[in-house]
């Protein structure tokens, strides 16, 4: 793990190599760059594999004033851009990880390519778009276990006021015009358990022919943890879209 010294604190990150096309793993609410492990182990080598740790995840640092949504766009455009000096990124985004993924993108033009793994165009579209008692999968207990006490943990590093101020900016968080308009590829990859009728209205993603809708059978919200080899697959092809010239 190595880490980055910013205005605010340090950003924990890995990263597999200085060659190939990169990609940048932005994991979920409470999780960190650990949980993107059994995705990475099947990502072949040709590929530079980044992830980092949100602020107060992981082994970053917890900030101690109040922070936005909008803070965590900064940082990954800062860890891209200034930090990493890449000029061409897939960025791969985990549920919020996938909402900060979209806001990069629609403000800098070095996103190639989005996979959003349940990364929600709104809080409020993910609201009620599947039936009840899909969120854990076919996961078990023990690993339930351990995604909620990571949870938990990771929300009682913050004061309360600071993760207020933080989770009001992501509700209001809205991707909508931006996937509108989007002219890079994007997958849009979901769990297929309680997905129903109304399913896709719900989920309020535009149509557009960049977006290509993906669907992995028989699994819930936490993708990465259940379906490790069907998300790294699509990965793949996610990179072989963003970088034709690198990965043919």
């Amino acid at each position: 793990m190595k880490t980055l010294t910013t205005y605010w604190g340090k950003i924990a990150y890995v990263n597999s190599g200085e060659s190939g096309a990169p990609i940048l793993f932005l994991h979920g609410t409470g999780c960190d760059v650990s949980d993107w492990t059994a995705v990475l182990e099947k990502i072949p080598d040709p590929l530079r594999c980044i992830a980092l740790d949100f602020r107060g995840h992981g082994q970053s640092s917890v900030p101690t004033e109040p922070f936005t949504f909008a803070n965590l766009v900064e940082d990954v455009l800062f860890f891209i851009i200034d930090a990493m000096e890449i000029q061409e990124v897939l960025l791969v985004g985990h549920s919020l990880g996938g909402m900060v993924a979209m806001e990069v993108a629609r403000q800098s033009s070095c996103v190639a390519g989005l996979v959003l793994l349940e990364g929600w165009t709104s809080l409020s579209a993910a609201s009620g778009a599947f039936d009840a008692g899909r969120f854990y999968g076919t996961l078990s207990e023990t690993e339930v276990a351990r995604i909620r006490r990571k949870a938990e943990e990771t929300r009682a590093r913050f004061r309360s006021e600071v993760w207020h101020s933080f989770w009001t900016s992501v509700q209001n968080f809205d991707a909508y015009p931006y996937l509108q308009n989007a002219r890079i590829p994007i997958c849009e990859v979901f769990g297929g358990l309680g997905r129903n009728a109304l399913t896709e209205e719900k989920l309020c993603i535009p149509p557009n022919p960049n977006i290509q809708w993906v669907w992995i059978p028989n699994a819930g919200h936490y993708l990465p943890h259940e379906r490790p080899s069907e998300v790294a697959g699509i990965v793949e092809v996610g990179a072989r879209c963003a970088f034709p010239a690198f990965t043919s």
